[in-house]
């Protein structure tokens, strides 16, 4: 992948995911300053994670970019907060692009850094849903992809699409397109139909004592 589409898909992958961010420290009522953390780790936090596990200088000390995109994430919420507010799907509609685009790029990452493609499809995974579980935790949240939504099998749906597309040599923006809308599609029928995986059910008593 040429590295100028590579690092456009992550900048909007940090747009929609710091917005997201924001949008749930805004819920909580955090300052600006909490509010940009929670938007930073929530748009970096993934990929910070796959760049060191891929053994490479994490992505976004490499370029003040990402950094500025998310003041930029900030600004654009405390303008228009209220009509954002008031849209009831707007963190899910963000959360779902960010996690669409960040696979992609999680995956690419990972094979071009000539790892098998069962590791590019984990990295993916962690690339597109750890900045989330790291967002949850820092608003004091049940992170997301420990709930009943289908959120990280979501990525790894979208890995096991980009995979398909490559075994049939389709030409990579069009794999890329695949993988992302397939993430995108499986979040979206899954909120819509109320699909989740089964929970585990453990001994309510020994958790209770």
């Amino acid at each position: 992948m040429d590295s100028t589409f590579l690092t456009i898909i992550e900048i909007l992958g940090t747009i929609a995911f710091a917005i997201s961010g924001i949008r749930l420290a805004s819920a909580k009522k955090f300052d600006w300053f909490g509010a940009y953390v929670v938007g930073l780790v929530t748009a970096i936090g993934g990929g910070t994670i796959r760049d060191v596990m891929l053994g490479c200088t994490p992505f976004w000390m490499l370029n003040s970019i990402y950094l500025a995109v998310t003041g930029i994430s900030l600004l654009s919420v405390i303008i228009f907060g209220k009509y954002l507010i008031r849209l009831q799907n707007t963190f899910f509609i963000f959360d779902t692009i960010g996690l669409a685009l960040f696979v992609v790029v999680g995956i690419q990452k990972s094979l071009a850094l000539d790892y098998p493609f069962w590791v590019a499809i984990v990295m993916g995974t962690i690339t597109g849903s750890a900045g989330g579980v790291l967002r949850d935790i820092f608003i004091n949240e049940a992170p997301l992809i420990f709930r009943k939504d289908i959120y990280a099998m979501a990525c790894v749906i979208g890995g096991l699409f980009y995979w398909a597309c490559y075994w049939i040599n389709l030409d990579e923006v069009t794999t890329q397109i695949i993988s992302a809308a397939s993430v995108i599609v499986v979040r979206i029928v899954a909120v819509k139909y109320h699909l989740s995986l089964p929970v585990l059910k453990g001994e309510e008593s020994e958790l209770d004592s």
